[in-house]
């Protein structure tokens, strides 16, 4: 009946029911070793995950003072929050809890900054003088810049201090508004002369009528950094105009190597271009008058005629009296009229003329005027000359033995290279561009490093980085091949006393049951040993087993000496 229900239990489970046995057999001093490995490969396992994992916190304020930090930390370990705290007062908690955290601190009215912001105005007491009110006001507005104003990293504290004159309704009683800023740096930061220029252009911009020669910042060691030669400059460039100009040669720089690069090679083009930039701007008006031109094609702005007729009897007029009534006296001249006119013809008035009637005639017209009106605006930062250098390096080309040797371009590649490069620069004759191009051999010019080079290289750039892994590695291959290889060996390989005692028929020690596999185990030896004094063929295989069953007996006996003394006990006891 149990052969059955031996038969029925699954091979795999058999099989795990074995190497279970088999590794509760071990001696006490391998199992804790194997305990050990296995421990030790899973912290490096653990340790290697969360050290190369991304850190999950995120910064939650920076650059606060002792004050801010010390209330704003308090806050969080009263609400059991994790944070972090570095240099320069950043307080970082977990990156999912920053926006939470943020809103409950502002509840709290926290961070508080240095100054007194504009929440100095929501407690206005009633009746308040006008004076009060606009000292209040300009308290706030030094506050409110001072706090903008150390949200610069170099900067810990600012103070604003502003000179707002009264206002004057007269003009030439008016005084510009001034202002100072007091700047407390952090040790070891400096202000350069583009951050100087942006709290100059910041303060000014935030006061009416502020300008920005009127602010003066000083640091706390009194230096005077609104006189820094780079601002007072005299050619009146600031900051972003040096910046445009070496980022707009730049760009001229990449064109030129990037069109020549994929040709010869990286490393074998070198190019330099300086430009001309004109930062003035200005504002043309301007009025042209053209020629007089023939008057048909002129256009006529207004004419006007007037006709004159004299009859041979005046007809009566003038002033009445008694010298309007006496007659003409003879006529000097004689009137005739114009040759080809016909007497009796119409005047332009459609009047008819008279035999002995004269017309006189005046005209006057008015042409337009041709006038030209052209207002010119020439936009800032626009380039006036290029002047480009452009060395290539000579080409590796192999000669008689195959061997690669630096060979000099050909003009025509030279002439091909000068107009590639012309084009990407955007080469204006008429601007008076120049461009240089020179084919020479690079000092100390290598070919392409190979793949041992690039090893050697890299390893010598990641060497402490290595030395840890590879230390690292090879504590994981002496624990998994010199801890648990042999010790998995002895558990699933089954060792050659188990076919002893499988096919053992000695004598069967009785007594007690905890030492009877003990007794068993001396009783295999025992046959063993017959067996290879009776078996010559097979004295090898015997000897050896023998052998490795009396290893086995010496080891039950030094790990558990008493279970050795119950054994030999019940032996004697089957002897007598």
């Amino acid at each position: 009946m149990s052969d059955q229900v031996e038969n029925a239990t699954p091979a795999w489970r058999s099989q795990v029911n074995r190497v279970v046995d088999r590794f509760k057999a071990l001696p006490l001093s391998r199992k804790l070793l194997f305990a050990g490995a296995v421990a030790a490969i899973v912290s490096v396992v653990i340790g290697l995950a969360l050290f190369n994992r991304t850190p999950s916190y995120k910064v939650l304020f920076a650059n606060l003072s002792d004050r801010d930090g010390g209330q704003i930390t308090t806050v969080l370990q009263q609400q059991n929050i994790p944070y972090q705290l570095g240099d320069g007062g950043v307080i970082s908690v977990p990156s999912d809890k920053v926006y939470d955290v943020r809103l409950k601190l502002a509840s709290q009215g926290l961070p508080k900054a240095g100054g007194v912001g504009f929440e100095l105005m929501d407690n206005q007491k009633f009746g308040i003088s006008q004076f009060a009110e606009q000292v209040n006001y300009q308290r706030s507005i030094e506050g409110e810049l001072g706090r903008t104003i150390e949200s610069v990293a170099s900067v810990k504290t600012a103070r604003v201090h502003l000179a707002i004159p009264k206002q004057s309704v007269f003009v030439r009683d008016a005084q510009p508004p001034t202002a100072s800023v007091m700047l407390d740096l952090y040790p070891g930061r400096l202000m350069d002369a583009g951050q100087v220029s942006g709290i100059l252009h910041l303060v000014s911009s935030s006061v009416p009528g502020l300008l920005p020669k009127n602010v003066t910042v000083v640091d706390q060691d009194g230096n005077l950094l609104s006189s820094m030669p780079d601002l007072n400059s005299a050619s009146g460039l600031d900051q972003r105009q040096r910046s445009y100009v070496r980022d707009l040669e730049g760009d001229y720089t990449k064109r030129v190597e990037a069109i020549l690069e994929p040709i010869f090679g990286k490393g074998n083009v070198r190019a330099q271009v300086t430009a001309q930039v004109d930062f003035s701007e200005v504002e043309q008006t301007s009025e042209t008058y053209r020629p007089n031109s023939s008057p048909n094609p002129s256009a006529t702005r207004s004419q006007q005629i007037v006709e004159k007729l004299a009859n041979a009897t005046p007809l009566p007029g003038g002033v009445p009296g008694a010298l309007t009534n006496q007659p003409p006296s003879a006529a000097s001249a004689p009137i005739t009229l114009p040759p080809g006119t016909a007497p009796g013809s119409v005047t332009l008035s459609g009047q008819p003329m008279g035999a002995t009637g004269t017309l006189d005639r005046e005209i006057t017209t008015n042409y337009e005027v041709d006038k030209t009106i052209q207002h010119v605006t020439q936009p800032k930062g626009s380039v006036k000359r290029l002047s480009a250098a452009v060395v290539v390096n000579y080409r590796l080309l192999p000669d008689r033995n195959g061997e690669l040797k630096p060979t000099a371009l050909t003009a025509k590649e030279v002439e091909q290279i000068n107009n590639l490069a012309r084009q990407a620069i955007g080469y204006s004759q008429e601007r008076g561009d120049s461009l240089n191009v020179v084919n020479a051999a690079f000092a100390g010019a290598e070919g392409p490093a190979t793949l041992q080079e690039k090893a050697i290289d890299f390893m010598t750039a990641n060497v402490w980085e290595l030395a840890k892994y590879g230390l690292l590695g090879l504590a994981l291959l002496y624990l998994i091949f010199g801890v648990i290889r042999p010790v998995m060996r002895d558990v699933v390989r089954p060792t050659a006393l188990e076919p002893a005692l499988a096919g053992a028929g000695g004598p069967t020690i009785g007594g007690a049951e905890q030492a009877g596999s003990a007794g068993s185990l001396l009783a295999v030896v025992d046959d063993n040993e017959a067996t290879a004094a009776g078996n010559v063929d097979g004295r090898e295989v015997m000897r050896r087993q023998y052998a490795s069953n009396l290893e086995h007996a010496r080891e039950l006996v030094k790990t558990d000496p008493r279970m050795a003394a119950q054994v030999i006990k019940e032996w004697i006891s089957a002897d007598e």
